[in-house]
């Protein structure tokens, strides 16, 4: 995700719309018209404004990794040797599939990044052998998650 500075207005039935995408974003659109009360039509002019804004990009499935067997979430903070490697570091942990984001960070690393992991030693052997190999990385630091708490999108 990059930053913008950039920002848009919306309006009351945008939001509206919003909401109704953001909590099941197959819900019919024709649903949706009838519960706010306009036609089919100007919901889907308002989507194609609010895509051609950049404010919504597509939808997606969420796919539940615990039924696939991966039980172990951590964070990853990583310290490169010299900030000019993280280009070079970001591309090689493009690589690793079980790296699902990765963060430039303020602070004391260079890098944070979410990982998932069917387990400790999955995690172990990923860290060992893709994340640390990598050339510039100087040390990692890991947390791992216990329990997601909390999962959400920012409020419309």
């Amino acid at each position: 995700m990059k930053f913008t500075n950039e920002t848009i207005e919306i309006d009351g039935i945008d939001k509206e719309i919003l909401r109704f995408l953001m909590e099941d974003a197959r819900k019919p659109i024709l649903e949706i018209a009838r519960k706010i009360g306009i036609s089919g039509a100007a919901i889907h002019q308002r989507l194609r404004k609010l895509e051609n804004s950049g404010l919504i990009s597509g939808s997606k499935f969420v796919i539940n990794p615990r039924l696939l067997g991966y039980h172990t979430m951590a964070f990853i903070g990583i310290y490169l040797d010299k900030a000019m490697r993280n280009p070079e570091a970001v591309k090689q942990l493009k690589e690793i599939p079980e790296v699902l984001e990765c963060h430039y960070t303020t602070g004391n690393w260079s890098i944070l990044i979410k990982i998932l992991c069917k387990d400790n030693e999955h995690l172990m052997n990923v860290l060992n052998h893709k994340i640390q190999s990598i050339e510039g990385v100087s040390r990692t630091e890991t947390f791992i998650s216990l329990n997601q708490q909390i999962d959400r999108q920012i409020s419309i």
